[in-house]
């Protein structure tokens, strides 16, 4: 069954330049979008926790991509009025669809992450960050 994109009527088309699916897919594919929705898979999460368990995120993009995350509707935030304000993250129904393949990526690149790097090695070839 083909999806259309209600804003258009066009079919939804990730392939097209101007179908919102590429922007959304742009979005999800982000390394920052894909270990935030698989952080909070483990439960609700306050901003600092998430803030130490991905290790290497700023500030600045934690808080935006979690303000990204919460307009698309897939994850909640919320507010406790205490002082200071204690604020909590917590996938909503549709963050958690995203979970089963973000969670395959993860699983897949952790199980196959020596024979990339064999391959890279083998080819004389760097990781970006400087680790072979």
């Amino acid at each position: 069954m083909r999806t259309y994109v209600e804003s258009s009527g066009l079919p939804a088309d990730v392939y097209s330049a101007k179908c919102p699916t590429r922007q959304m897919l742009d979005h999800i594919a982000g390394k920052w979008t894909v270990l935030i929705v698989d952080a909070l898979a483990e439960g609700t999460m306050r901003y600092t926790d998430l803030q130490h368990r991905i290790e290497g995120i700023s500030q600045k993009m934690l808080t935006q991509t979690l303000r990204r995350l919460e307009a698309d509707g897939f994850v909640t935030r919320t507010v406790h009025p205490t002082v200071p304000p204690r604020v909590e993250y917590t996938l909503t129904d549709l963050g958690h669809s995203l979970r089963v393949p973000i969670a395959a990526l993860r699983e897949w690149i952790e199980s196959n992450i020596n024979r990339i790097e064999a391959e890279r090695r083998a080819k004389g070839i760097q990781h970006a960050e400087g680790s072979v």
